[in-house]
């Protein structure tokens, strides 16, 4: 079945504003019109991110749907494919973010809009232990793409949990994947839109 609906989830101190983010929009925009997009801003609550999401997709047509997202978002969108079973695409996803973000309580900036400030509180890592998946019911839903250059998380724990999805091991690239145009093609022809 065509998709018909694709949900971004941004990463940690990151927003709809962010460089990918705003690349799959247009693209979506361009090429794929037809096609109901939805980058909602998250709370930094993984908790209320949750909620807010299943929320917002509650009648999106499991079939027909599928999630983007980046980083803690890759995180955020292998729960959501978990609970669905739609098809995820995971740039660069975090794999332990409670552990990774217990460094990060405080107050926190978001990187696009750097005079927006959130609280990461003590109690959002005990939710994020709480959204851990420790396996995939359907690996071949996935699509992993991966940077060994990534400055912020271990490409080896991402290789490793998303062995048996699809994947796309870059030798080089960053975090922020500064080359996601060249991913497009990969990613929509992964969802189909191709």
């Amino acid at each position: 079945m065509p998709l018909t609906h694709l949900l971004y989830l941004h990463g940690f101190r990151s927003s709809p504003q962010s460089a990918k983010a705003r690349a799959l929009a247009q693209h979506m925009a361009r090429h794929q019109p037809q096609v109901h997009w939805w980058c909602p801003p998250l709370p930094p609550s993984p908790r209320e991110a949750m909620t807010l999401l299943l929320q917002g997709i509650s009648a999106w047509p499991r079939e027909s749907m599928a999630v983007v997202g980046s980083s803690l978002g890759g995180f955020y969108a292998s729960w959501v494919a978990e609970q669905t079973g739609c098809q995820a695409v995971l740039l660069n996803p975090a794999v332990n973010p409670a552990r990774d973000l217990e460094k990060y309580i405080g107050e926190q900036t978001c990187w696009q809009e750097p005079q927006e400030r959130f609280f990461f509180k003590p109690e959002f890592v005990q939710e994020l232990h709480d959204l851990s998946c420790t396996t995939l019911m359907r690996p071949e839903c996935y699509l992993a793409i991966i940077a060994k250059g990534d400055e912020l998380l271990d490409w080896r724990e991402s290789h490793a949990r998303y062995a048996e999805a699809q994947l796309r091991l870059l030798e080089d690239s960053d975090h922020g994947l500064t080359d996601f145009d060249l991913h497009l093609p990969a990613v929509m022809a992964f969802l189909g839109l191709d």
